[in-house]
């Protein structure tokens, strides 16, 4: 069978037009960036940057997804997972700004539960530093400004209100505990540091304090020691004494039953030894 040139040069045209786009195709990919690329992929691989870890690059994607897209369901699941990322790549004011933002806007969100949960992990974790988080010095932790935990509490606390049966509801309740035990225990120290400079108003006051907030943390013994021991000193026997009867009731092994001047302040060596919590 014979060919013809008019045949040939159709073929080779077909070819060149084939060649054109496919080379255009491959030009578009590569030059295709996070300013360009549609949102489902921008998305994705905004993901795919938080999955591995890379923060900075998540961070930076969702930011322009944001910014390209500003409204649709990609655009609110990106505002929560950069909140996340920024947490993740401890850049807490931002990611406690972002949160926050995401509350406002799409307070009856599917996912707003989350959103509260979030904002309490970036408080949880302002407070405590490395040292703490890897020898898991709680308190050391309860020696530092209790602002954050305050707040971390407070976020928890209404995440369980609002949402008691939201899946991040459970591990709220045991940060919640955890937090309240830190926070008794910082009020515990003042006292005590009260009570050895014979500050007993105060010392009572702040042991009071631990009796009426944190009526369920392990520290509420300790409180009605220092309260028994502050009324000793401001000359209060009667009070005293229903003080320490009611100790004696609740906590019949704490050591202020045995030895009536706990607490006993830490020794010298003690106070030298690094990460002692005594600082």
């Amino acid at each position: 069978m014979r060919v013809t040139k008019l045949q040939v040069f159709k073929v080779l045209v077909v070819l060149a037009v084939v060649a054109t786009m496919s080379a255009c195709s491959m030009f578009r990919s590569k030059k295709e960036t996070i300013d360009t690329m549609p949102v489902e992929k921008l998305y994705s691989t905004a993901h795919d940057s938080l999955v591995h870890s890379d923060y900075a690059a998540a961070t930076k994607a969702y930011q322009r997804l944001i910014a390209r897209f500003p409204s649709g369901d990609f655009n609110e699941q990106a505002q929560l997972d950069l909140a996340y990322s920024q947490y993740k790549d401890n850049q807490p004011d931002d990611a406690y700004s972002t949160v926050n933002r995401f509350i406002k806007t799409y307070p009856t969100h599917k996912h707003v539960d989350y959103a509260y949960y979030l904002r309490g992990l970036i408080n949880f974790d302002r407070t405590g530093g490395f040292i703490e988080r890897v020898f898991q010095r709680t308190e050391t932790q309860a020696r530092r400004d209790q602002g954050y935990n305050l707040q971390a509490f407070d976020d928890f606390s209404e995440l369980t209100r609002r949402f008691p049966d939201s899946a991040y509801s459970s591990d709220a309740r045991q940060r919640m505990i955890y937090l309240r035990n830190v926070l008794a225990q910082f009020e515990i120290n003042v006292a005590e540091f009260y009570l050895r400079r014979k500050a007993f108003i105060a010392s009572a006051d702040r042991a009071q304090y631990v009796i009426e907030h944190y009526q369920q943390a392990p520290q509420t013994g300790d409180a009605l020691a220092i309260l028994t021991r502050s009324y000793i000193g401001l000359e209060r026997p009667q009070l005293a004494d229903q003080t320490r009867k009611v100790l004696a009731l609740n906590y019949p092994d704490h050591p202020y039953l045995t030895d009536e001047k706990w607490p006993r302040p830490p020794s010298t060596l003690r106070k030298i030894v690094p990460f002692s919590g005594h600082h």
